[in-house]
């Protein structure tokens, strides 16, 4: 149900010149979503009346993601006046003139916080009747992050970035996540107070902190249990560390809803991917997308799966596939590289070495060897021969090859498409196929088979192969 009162803005101006990319910083992935995609999906679970982003730099390619991601969002652009304050400005500026909740702030950069942690970070705001509350942290090296200042009795005084901080004040090892909820009045009028009298000229949002404090309101901050979970993104280690522990978190979850992963340090699941109970994955196994693995299936090791549905029980080990389905039951290399539009019926095989693409091979039926098939539809319980190409491609056009049921294709075939192999035909070892194959038929191209004797010896001789055949007596 959504929340009447609760509006969250999202803080995704920002350059990000750390990352030394031409990407926008909140673009990079992580766990197969963008940073601002994990941080929108995080507002979402939170059920706010409106989500509203601010953004600046590379400004229509940020807009174009976020509009994917949530088209009810407010876009709102951060004009020249710099700083964390006036982007909270300029939001709230775009709420309904009605609009007396709270305001949930967010930085679009900060990917693990989750919603657990905000909705408890709103309850205890809403309980105290705070005119604003923060989310803290306790950190180790706090290089880089503003430093809460309390009062004698402990109580929160004031936030002081870093580039302003006394020496005192930089020891202090209590950081401000940049994570707030505000009462939308104060906060309307003590951002109006506001200057950029500081060594970045900026409008810092951290100021209305003291100016409320000033003003006599409550004022609190909840730290968070974890510092990790606050960590910004501001450079690509840092990216890979929030990869890491994004991983490890996603892992975690799966194994604790049924999910057997032998190696979780080699293991990568994406945060849009759908494991069912009694899956098993094995080491080197990456999951990516919106992969969906169903029940006593087992994947790996050493795959890469994309956007690929798995069916119950089916076996895929040492493969590649992006945008195929997997029937169940059925078995998948090692070895197989599983292009887009494959589609694999139950009980059926892709074996080692195939490339497929395109393709949909019925219940059954099986590929088992070092072949490619490509814009080829197989019937049922058909075998295709060692070695057996689909030619697909004229150079110009692509056309079709379709197999039907029960069909047995001798090894080293060549269908060359548009060509049709009816019901319950077999073909020859070595055959080319250009013409379609009635039901019930044997098609061979092979001539037949000539033997010269004493070859070796008239066209080699003195070689080894010449030496063997003399003492065979040939």
């Amino acid at each position: 149900m959504t929340d009447q009162n609760l509006a969250v803005v999202v803080l995704a101006a920002g350059q990000g010149t750390r990352m030394k990319s031409s990407r926008p910083k909140v673009l990079h992935s992580l766990a197969g979503r963008s940073l601002i995609g994990h941080v929108l999906a995080t507002a979402g679970q939170l059920a706010p009346s409106h989500v509203i982003a601010v953004v600046r730099h590379e400004r229509d390619t940020v807009v174009a993601t976020i509009a994917e991601l949530m088209p009810s969002a407010i876009i709102v652009d951060q004009d020249e006046i710099p700083g964390t304050g006036r982007a909270v400005e300029v939001a709230i500026a775009a709420l309904p003139e009605d609009f007396d909740g709270d305001v949930v702030v967010v930085s679009g950069d900060v990917p693990l916080l989750d919603a657990e942690t905000l909705g408890a970070l709103l309850a205890q705001h809403r309980t105290a009747a705070a005119a604003a509350t923060l989310l803290s942290a306790i950190m180790e090296d706090a290089t880089g992050y503003g430093r809460l200042v309390r009062g004698a009795s402990g109580e929160l005084d004031r936030i002081v970035e870093q580039s302003d901080a006394t020496p005192e004040e930089l020891a202090i090892t209590e950081i401000n996540s940049g994570t707030y909820v505000f009462r939308v009045s104060p906060l309307r009028q003590q951002l109006a107070l506001v200057g950029a009298s500081n060594a970045q000229g900026e409008k810092y949002l951290t100021d209305v902190i003291g100016l409320l404090r000033a003003s006599g309101a409550e004022v609190s901050a909840m730290p968070v249990a974890e510092g990790w979970m606050v960590s910004g993104v501001n450079d690509r280690v840092q990216l890979a560390e929030a990869g890491r522990r994004m991983n490890q978190l996603i892992v975690q979850r799966w194994q604790r809803e049924g999910v057997t992963i032998q190696d979780p340090t080699t293991t990568w699941i994406d945060a849009d991917v759908t494991l069912a109970p009694d899956v098993e994955i094995l080491p080197g196994t990456q999951l990516k997308g919106a992969t969906l693995v169903q029940t006593g299936a087992t994947i790996g090791p050493d795959t890469t799966l994309v956007d690929t549905e798995v069916g119950p029980g089916a076996t895929v080990k040492r493969t590649d596939a992006t945008l195929a389905v997997i029937g169940e039951n059925a078995s998948v290399g090692p070895f197989a590289y599983l292009r887009p539009g494959t589609y694999l019926g139950a009980d059926g095989k892709i074996g080692t070495f195939v490339e497929t693409k395109n393709s949909r091979i019925g219940a059954g039926s099986k590929v088992p060897h070092l072949s490619y098939i490509g814009d080829t539809t197989v019937g049922e319980q058909s075998n295709i021969g060692a070695g057996t190409i689909t030619a697909n491609y004229d150079g110009v056009n692509k056309s079709s090859t379709v197999v039907g049921s029960h069909v047995r294709s001798g090894s080293h075939n060549v269908f060359v498409a548009p060509v049709t192999i009816g019901d319950g035909a077999y073909t020859g070892a070595g055959t080319v196929v250009r013409k379609d194959v009635p039901a019930g038929a044997l098609a061979i191209t092979a001539a037949s088979q000539r033997n010269m004797p004493g070859w070796v010896a008239a066209n080699r001789p003195g070689t080894a192969a010449a030496k063997a055949a003399e003492e065979a007596g040939e």
